[in-house]
C-alpha cells in the first residue's frame, strides 16, 4: 500500500469513528479519493499538496459532488466542473476527500456541526464544518470562504489555524456567491505551514524567498495591538490580548497599543451594509422563488438587504475604497496588526455563530489575516488571536505570524 492511500484510509477511518459526533461532513467520496489516491502513489513530480487529503467547504463546487450550500433548495445540485480554487489543489496533488457543512446559503444561521473541542458549544459560522473536520484531526486541511469572519471565527473557535488571503488573489469561479466585493475563499488549517503551501498551490508558484528573508530581518517587526472594539471582547480575551502584547515586547518586538480612527469603527457599518445589499442581490432568485424553503431569518436578512437603497450602497462602497487606501499608507510604519479573533471563546449552544464584529473591518479593508491558536480560557476552550498584514503582503503575513506564534508558545510553555 502507498503513502497516500494509506493516508487515506487514516482519514476516512477517523471520520467514521469521530464524525457521528461532530457532524462536519456534508457528503464523502470515499471511493475517488482512494482511486485518486492509487493514482498518485505512482506519479514522480510531486505537488506542494502531493497526497493531503483535503474537505471543501460545501458552496465550491467539486465535479461530481453536490453542492448543497446548506439549503433544501439545491438538494439535488450535482457540479460539473471544479471550482478553479479545487482545481488548483488537486493539480498540487491534493485528494477532495468531501463536502464539509455550511451554514444555510453561507450565512449567520446555525449549521449541525458541532464544535469537537466540546460538543456543547459552537464552532462559529459559514466554514464551521471545514474547521471542526481539521481540528478533529479528520483532515489537516479544508477549504472554506469569509464574506464577514467565517474563516477566522470558526477557526478560533475551533482551535486551528485560520488564513484569509488578500481579496482577489484566489480565484473564485464555482464558489457560490453572497458578496462580490468582500467574498474571500481562505484555507482552515492544522499549521501555518500548511496554510502557506495552500497559498502557494493557489499561486502555482513556489512561495518566494520574501518569507524566510522576513523571518531572519534583523528590525524588530512592529506590532499594532488594535484597542478599537475591545469594549465587545470578554474578559479571557483582554486578557489574552494582554498576555500577548506582554509577551512580544519581552521578545524584542516593537509591540504598541494603537487605535484606529473613529471611521474605522464606521467602516463595520458599510461592510454589514454592503454585504446584505449584494446578499440581497445575489440571493434574489432563492429570496423570491424559493422563500418557503429559507428560514425565517434568512428570509427577513435579504427583506433587509433588499430594502436597502443605491444611494445607501453606493456610499458604502465610496467611504469603504477611500479607508482601503489610507490603510494601505498605515502599513509602511507597521508590520502587522494583532486584534481579537472573536469576543471570546465559543460561546456555549448551538443558536448562534458568534460576533464578526472583530472580522467585519478586515475583510472590508480586504486584508490578510491569519488565526493564532495559542491561548485558552479556563474552561480550556481555545481563545483565538487574529493577525492581519497588508493588502497584498501575505508573505509577509505568513513569516510574521510564524514568528509571532513561535514567541507566544514559548511563552505559554516557557
Amino acid at each position: 500500500m502507498g503513502e497516500c492511500e494509506a493516508n487515506i484510509l487514516e482519514c476516512l477511518a477517523s471520520i467514521e469513528a469521530l464524525d457521528g459526533r461532530i457532524s462536519a461532513w456534508e457528503h464523502l467520496d470515499a471511493v475517488g479519493a482512494l482511486k485518486r489516491a492509487r493514482e498518485l502513489d505512482k506519479v514522480e513530480v510531486k505537488g506542494v499538496l502531493h497526497g493531503m487529503p483535503i474537505g471543501v467547504k460545501d458552496i465550491i463546487d467539486v465535479a461530481g459532488m453536490p453542492t448543497r450550500c446548506g439549503t433544501p433548495i439545491y438538494a439535488n445540485n450535482i457540479a460539473k466542473i471544479d471550482a478553479e480554487c479545487v482545481a488548483r489543489v488537486k493539480a498540487a496533488g491534493a485528494i477532495v476527500i468531501g463536502k464539509t457543512v455550511t451554514t444555510e446559503l453561507a450565512t449567520f444561521n446555525s449549521s449541525r456541526t458541532r464544535n469537537p473541542e466540546n460538543p456543547d458549544y459552537s464552532p462559529g459560522g459559514s466554514s464551521a464544518g471545514s474547521a471542526a473536520a481539521v481540528a478533529a484531526g479528520m483532515v489537516p486541511l479544508a477549504l472554506g470562504t469569509q464574506t464577514a469572519g467565517s474563516v477566522i471565527r470558526p477557526a478560533a473557535y475551533c482551535g486551528v489555524v485560520g488564513y484569509k488571503p488578500s481579496f482577489g488573489i484566489v480565484a473564485r469561479g464555482g464558489v457560490k456567491v453572497q458578496s462580490e466585493t468582500l467574498d474571500t475563499v481562505g484555507v482552515l488549517a492544522r499549521t501555518i505551514e500548511d496554510a502557506m503551501k495552500w497559498y502557494a498551490a493557489m499561486l502555482g508558484t513556489p512561495i518566494s524567498d520574501s518569507v524566510s528573508i522576513s523571518r531572519n530581518n534583523p528590525r524588530p517587526l512592529r506590532i499594532a495591538i488594535i484597542a478599537n472594539f475591545m469594549g465587545d471582547a470578554d474578559a479571557e480575551m483582554k486578557g489574552a490580548i494582554a498576555g500577548a502584547a506582554a509577551a512580544l515586547s519581552a521578545a524584542g518586538l516593537l509591540a504598541q497599543e494603537f487605535r484606529l480612527p473613529v471611521r474605522y469603527d464606521e467602516a463595520q457599518i458599510d461592510q454589514r451594509i454592503i454585504q446584505l445589499a449584494e446578499n440581497a442581490r445575489h440571493y434574489a432568485t432563492e429570496h423570491r422563488r424559493y422563500r418557503d424553503q429559507l428560514s425565517p431569518k434568512l428570509a427577513e436578512m435579504l427583506d433587509e438587504g433588499a430594502a436597502i437603497t443605491e444611494a445607501q450602497y453606493q456610499a458604502a462602497i465610496a467611504r469603504t475604497n477611500a479607508t482601503r487606501e489610507e490603510t494601505d499608507a498605515m502599513f509602511t510604519e507597521v508590520d502587522a496588526w494583532l486584534m481579537p479573533s472573536a469576543q471570546g471563546a465559543a460561546p456555549k449552544g448551538l443558536e448562534s455563530t458568534g460576533d464578526p464584529v472583530f472580522n467585519r473591518l478586515v475583510t472590508a479593508l480586504h486584508l490578510p489575516a491569519i488565526n493564532i491558536p495559542v491561548y485558552r480560557n479556563e474552561a480550556r476552550m481555545p481563545l483565538g488571536l487574529q493577525l492581519i498584514g497588508a493588502r497584498g503582503q501575505d508573505e509577509n503575513l505568513f513569516a510574521t505570524a510564524t514568528k509571532v506564534t513561535d514567541i507566544l508558545r514559548r511563552n505559554q510553555h516557557g
